[in-house]
Protein backbone atom coordinates (compact mmCIF):
# COMPACT_ATOMS: atom_id res chain seq x y z
CA UNK A 1 0.00 0.00 0.00
CA UNK A 2 1.54 3.29 -1.17
CA UNK A 3 1.80 6.51 0.83
CA UNK A 4 -1.27 8.70 1.17
CA UNK A 5 -0.80 11.77 -1.10
CA UNK A 6 -3.06 13.87 1.15
CA UNK A 7 -0.91 13.23 4.21
CA UNK A 8 1.47 15.98 5.31
CA UNK A 9 1.48 19.74 5.08
CA UNK A 10 0.47 19.98 1.42
CA UNK A 11 -3.33 20.24 1.96
CA UNK A 12 -2.79 22.44 5.02
CA UNK A 13 -0.59 24.83 3.04
CA UNK A 14 -3.16 24.96 0.23
CA UNK A 15 -5.90 25.88 2.71
CA UNK A 16 -3.65 28.50 4.25
CA UNK A 17 -3.03 30.21 0.89
CA UNK A 18 -6.75 30.01 0.17
CA UNK A 19 -7.48 31.73 3.49
CA UNK A 20 -4.92 34.44 2.75
CA UNK A 21 -6.39 34.99 -0.71
CA UNK A 22 -9.91 35.35 0.68
CA UNK A 23 -8.64 37.75 3.35
CA UNK A 24 -7.36 40.07 0.62
CA UNK A 25 -10.80 41.38 -0.36
CA UNK A 26 -12.06 41.56 3.21
CA UNK A 27 -8.92 43.31 4.46
CA UNK A 28 -9.04 45.87 1.63
CA UNK A 29 -12.68 46.64 2.47
CA UNK A 30 -11.84 47.13 6.15
CA UNK A 31 -8.88 49.37 5.39
CA UNK A 32 -11.04 51.61 3.18
CA UNK A 33 -14.02 51.67 5.59
CA UNK A 34 -14.14 54.63 8.01
CA UNK A 35 -14.88 52.59 11.14
CA UNK A 36 -12.48 49.69 10.77
CA UNK A 37 -9.78 51.54 8.85
CA UNK A 38 -9.35 54.29 11.42
CA UNK A 39 -5.87 54.96 12.70
CA UNK A 40 -7.04 54.26 16.25
CA UNK A 41 -7.92 50.66 15.32
CA UNK A 42 -4.83 48.42 15.66
CA UNK A 43 -3.77 46.53 12.58
CA UNK A 44 -3.92 43.29 14.55
CA UNK A 45 -7.66 43.81 15.11
CA UNK A 46 -8.27 44.24 11.38
CA UNK A 47 -6.22 41.14 10.59
CA UNK A 48 -8.10 39.07 13.17
CA UNK A 49 -11.49 40.31 11.93
CA UNK A 50 -10.51 39.67 8.31
CA UNK A 51 -9.32 36.17 9.19
CA UNK A 52 -12.55 35.40 11.07
CA UNK A 53 -14.70 36.44 8.10
CA UNK A 54 -12.39 34.60 5.70
CA UNK A 55 -12.87 31.37 7.68
CA UNK A 56 -16.65 31.76 7.29
CA UNK A 57 -16.31 32.42 3.56
CA UNK A 58 -14.07 29.38 3.09
CA UNK A 59 -16.59 27.24 4.96
CA UNK A 60 -19.72 28.57 3.23
CA UNK A 61 -18.32 28.97 -0.28
CA UNK A 62 -15.98 26.05 -0.99
CA UNK A 63 -15.93 26.97 -4.69
CA UNK A 64 -13.81 30.07 -3.95
CA UNK A 65 -10.32 28.97 -4.87
CA UNK A 66 -7.14 31.03 -5.36
CA UNK A 67 -5.18 30.95 -8.62
CA UNK A 68 -2.70 28.08 -8.92
CA UNK A 69 0.27 30.44 -8.61
CA UNK A 70 -0.24 33.71 -6.74
CA UNK A 71 3.20 35.00 -7.74
CA UNK A 72 2.45 34.77 -11.45
CA UNK A 73 0.98 37.57 -13.56
CA UNK A 74 -2.47 36.00 -13.48
CA UNK A 75 -2.20 35.58 -9.72
CA UNK A 76 -1.21 39.23 -9.24
CA UNK A 77 -4.12 40.36 -11.43
CA UNK A 78 -6.48 38.21 -9.39
CA UNK A 79 -5.19 39.76 -6.16
CA UNK A 80 -5.53 43.26 -7.65
CA UNK A 81 -9.13 42.49 -8.60
CA UNK A 82 -9.86 41.34 -5.05
CA UNK A 83 -8.40 44.56 -3.68
CA UNK A 84 -10.46 46.62 -6.15
CA UNK A 85 -13.75 45.09 -5.03
CA UNK A 86 -12.87 45.50 -1.35
CA UNK A 87 -11.82 49.12 -1.77
CA UNK A 88 -15.04 49.91 -3.64
CA UNK A 89 -17.19 48.53 -0.82
CA UNK A 90 -15.22 50.45 1.78
CA UNK A 91 -15.15 53.66 -0.26
CA UNK A 92 -18.95 53.74 -0.28
CA UNK A 93 -18.90 54.04 3.51
CA UNK A 94 -16.22 56.71 3.32
CA UNK A 95 -18.51 58.81 1.12
CA UNK A 96 -21.40 58.34 3.54
CA UNK A 97 -19.31 59.44 6.52
CA UNK A 98 -17.86 62.38 4.60
CA UNK A 99 -21.28 64.05 4.12
CA UNK A 100 -21.76 65.04 7.80
CA UNK A 101 -18.20 66.37 7.95
CA UNK A 102 -18.84 68.56 4.90
CA UNK A 103 -22.05 69.84 6.49
CA UNK A 104 -20.10 70.62 9.67
CA UNK A 105 -17.62 72.67 7.63
CA UNK A 106 -20.46 74.86 6.33
CA UNK A 107 -22.16 75.19 9.71
CA UNK A 108 -18.93 75.88 11.58
CA UNK A 109 -17.93 78.58 9.10
CA UNK A 110 -21.30 80.30 9.47
CA UNK A 111 -21.12 80.12 13.26
CA UNK A 112 -17.60 81.53 13.35
CA UNK A 113 -16.21 78.30 14.78
CA UNK A 114 -13.84 77.50 11.95
CA UNK A 115 -10.91 77.92 14.31
CA UNK A 116 -12.29 75.26 16.67
CA UNK A 117 -10.59 72.24 15.13
CA UNK A 118 -9.47 68.89 16.43
CA UNK A 119 -7.45 65.99 15.10
CA UNK A 120 -9.68 63.50 13.30
CA UNK A 121 -8.74 60.02 14.58
CA UNK A 122 -9.94 58.45 11.31
CA UNK A 123 -7.74 60.41 8.92
CA UNK A 124 -5.23 62.06 11.25
CA UNK A 125 -5.97 65.51 9.78
CA UNK A 126 -7.55 68.61 11.27
CA UNK A 127 -11.33 68.70 11.20
CA UNK A 128 -13.90 71.06 12.76
CA UNK A 129 -15.20 70.32 16.22
CA UNK A 130 -18.72 70.01 14.85
CA UNK A 131 -17.40 67.48 12.36
CA UNK A 132 -16.28 65.29 15.25
CA UNK A 133 -19.75 65.56 16.77
CA UNK A 134 -21.46 64.62 13.52
CA UNK A 135 -19.03 61.75 12.96
CA UNK A 136 -19.76 60.34 16.42
CA UNK A 137 -23.52 60.61 15.82
CA UNK A 138 -23.16 58.98 12.40
CA UNK A 139 -21.10 56.15 13.89
CA UNK A 140 -23.63 55.50 16.65
CA UNK A 141 -26.52 55.46 14.19
CA UNK A 142 -24.61 53.23 11.79
CA UNK A 143 -23.89 50.69 14.51
CA UNK A 144 -27.29 50.96 16.21
CA UNK A 145 -29.21 50.24 13.01
CA UNK A 146 -27.07 47.17 12.28
CA UNK A 147 -25.78 48.64 9.01
CA UNK A 148 -22.32 47.24 9.72
CA UNK A 149 -23.77 43.71 9.78
CA UNK A 150 -25.44 44.29 6.42
CA UNK A 151 -22.12 45.56 5.10
CA UNK A 152 -20.34 42.41 6.26
CA UNK A 153 -23.08 40.39 4.56
CA UNK A 154 -22.47 42.28 1.31
CA UNK A 155 -18.75 41.50 1.49
CA UNK A 156 -19.50 37.78 1.85
CA UNK A 157 -22.17 37.95 -0.89
CA UNK A 158 -19.67 39.63 -3.21
CA UNK A 159 -17.85 36.29 -3.52
CA UNK A 160 -20.91 34.91 -5.29
CA UNK A 161 -21.23 37.88 -7.65
CA UNK A 162 -17.49 38.39 -8.16
CA UNK A 163 -15.71 35.05 -7.95
CA UNK A 164 -11.92 35.14 -8.20
CA UNK A 165 -10.90 36.00 -11.72
CA UNK A 166 -14.08 38.03 -12.42
CA UNK A 167 -13.50 40.90 -10.02
CA UNK A 168 -12.84 43.81 -12.37
CA UNK A 169 -15.60 46.39 -12.04
CA UNK A 170 -17.27 47.54 -15.24
CA UNK A 171 -18.24 51.10 -16.21
CA UNK A 172 -21.76 50.65 -14.83
CA UNK A 173 -20.45 49.86 -11.34
CA UNK A 174 -17.95 52.72 -11.44
CA UNK A 175 -20.83 54.97 -12.46
CA UNK A 176 -22.83 53.75 -9.44
CA UNK A 177 -19.99 54.82 -7.12
CA UNK A 178 -19.84 58.23 -8.83
CA UNK A 179 -23.60 58.62 -8.49
CA UNK A 180 -23.37 58.02 -4.76
CA UNK A 181 -20.60 60.63 -4.56
CA UNK A 182 -23.03 63.16 -6.06
CA UNK A 183 -25.65 62.00 -3.55
CA UNK A 184 -23.14 62.70 -0.79
CA UNK A 185 -23.04 66.41 -1.68
CA UNK A 186 -26.85 66.50 -1.71
CA UNK A 187 -26.96 64.89 1.74
CA UNK A 188 -24.41 67.38 3.08
CA UNK A 189 -26.53 70.30 1.85
CA UNK A 190 -29.66 68.76 3.40
CA UNK A 191 -27.93 68.36 6.77
CA UNK A 192 -26.50 71.89 6.80
CA UNK A 193 -29.55 73.71 5.38
CA UNK A 194 -31.73 74.07 8.55
CA UNK A 195 -28.88 75.35 10.73
CA UNK A 196 -27.50 77.57 7.95
CA UNK A 197 -30.94 79.14 7.47
CA UNK A 198 -31.17 80.01 11.18
CA UNK A 199 -27.64 81.44 11.11
CA UNK A 200 -28.51 83.54 8.07
CA UNK A 201 -31.51 85.00 9.89
CA UNK A 202 -29.34 85.69 12.94
CA UNK A 203 -26.80 87.51 10.80
CA UNK A 204 -29.53 89.56 9.14
CA UNK A 205 -30.95 90.55 12.53
CA UNK A 206 -27.46 91.44 13.77
CA UNK A 207 -26.85 93.57 10.69
CA UNK A 208 -30.14 95.44 11.14
CA UNK A 209 -29.33 96.11 14.80
CA UNK A 210 -25.88 97.39 13.93
CA UNK A 211 -27.35 99.78 11.36
CA UNK A 212 -30.06 101.04 13.70
CA UNK A 213 -27.66 101.44 16.63
CA UNK A 214 -24.17 102.20 15.24
CA UNK A 215 -22.76 102.42 18.73
CA UNK A 216 -23.13 98.65 19.08
CA UNK A 217 -19.99 96.71 18.29
CA UNK A 218 -20.89 94.37 15.44
CA UNK A 219 -18.08 91.91 16.16
CA UNK A 220 -18.81 91.79 19.90
CA UNK A 221 -22.51 91.22 19.22
CA UNK A 222 -22.49 89.13 16.04
CA UNK A 223 -20.12 86.35 17.10
CA UNK A 224 -21.92 85.36 20.34
CA UNK A 225 -25.29 85.71 18.62
CA UNK A 226 -24.16 83.43 15.78
CA UNK A 227 -22.79 80.81 18.17
CA UNK A 228 -25.93 80.83 20.34
CA UNK A 229 -28.23 80.69 17.30
CA UNK A 230 -26.20 77.84 15.82
CA UNK A 231 -26.25 75.81 19.04
CA UNK A 232 -30.00 76.37 19.42
CA UNK A 233 -30.56 75.33 15.81
CA UNK A 234 -28.46 72.19 16.30
CA UNK A 235 -30.49 71.23 19.38
CA UNK A 236 -33.82 71.84 17.66
CA UNK A 237 -32.77 70.01 14.50
CA UNK A 238 -31.53 66.96 16.43
CA UNK A 239 -34.47 64.69 15.47
CA UNK A 240 -34.22 65.72 11.82
CA UNK A 241 -30.45 65.17 11.90
CA UNK A 242 -30.97 61.67 13.27
CA UNK A 243 -33.45 60.84 10.51
CA UNK A 244 -31.17 62.18 7.79
CA UNK A 245 -28.13 60.29 9.05
CA UNK A 246 -30.18 57.10 9.37
CA UNK A 247 -31.36 57.51 5.79
CA UNK A 248 -27.79 58.20 4.68
CA UNK A 249 -26.59 54.97 6.32
CA UNK A 250 -29.30 52.96 4.59
CA UNK A 251 -28.50 54.61 1.26
CA UNK A 252 -24.84 53.65 1.62
CA UNK A 253 -25.74 50.01 2.24
CA UNK A 254 -28.25 50.07 -0.62
CA UNK A 255 -25.68 51.55 -2.99
CA UNK A 256 -23.10 48.97 -1.99
CA UNK A 257 -25.70 46.28 -2.63
CA UNK A 258 -26.36 47.69 -6.10
CA UNK A 259 -22.66 47.48 -6.91
CA UNK A 260 -22.71 43.82 -5.91
CA UNK A 261 -25.98 43.03 -7.67
CA UNK A 262 -25.27 44.65 -11.04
Amino acid sequence: MGPDPTFGFGPLEAEFWRLVFVMTRIGAAMVAAPLFGAGSVPAQVRVIASGALAVLVCGWLPAVQPPPNLLSINGMLAVAGEVLVGLSLGFILQLAFAAPVMAAEVIGGSMGMSMATAVDPNSGTQSPALGQYFTVVMTLIFLATGAHLHWFGLIIESYRTFPPGHTWLGPDRIEAVSAFAAMMFTAAVSIAFPVSLVLLLAQVVTGVLSRSAPSLNLFALGLPAGVLAGLAALILSGPALTDMLTQLSMQAITQAGEIIAR
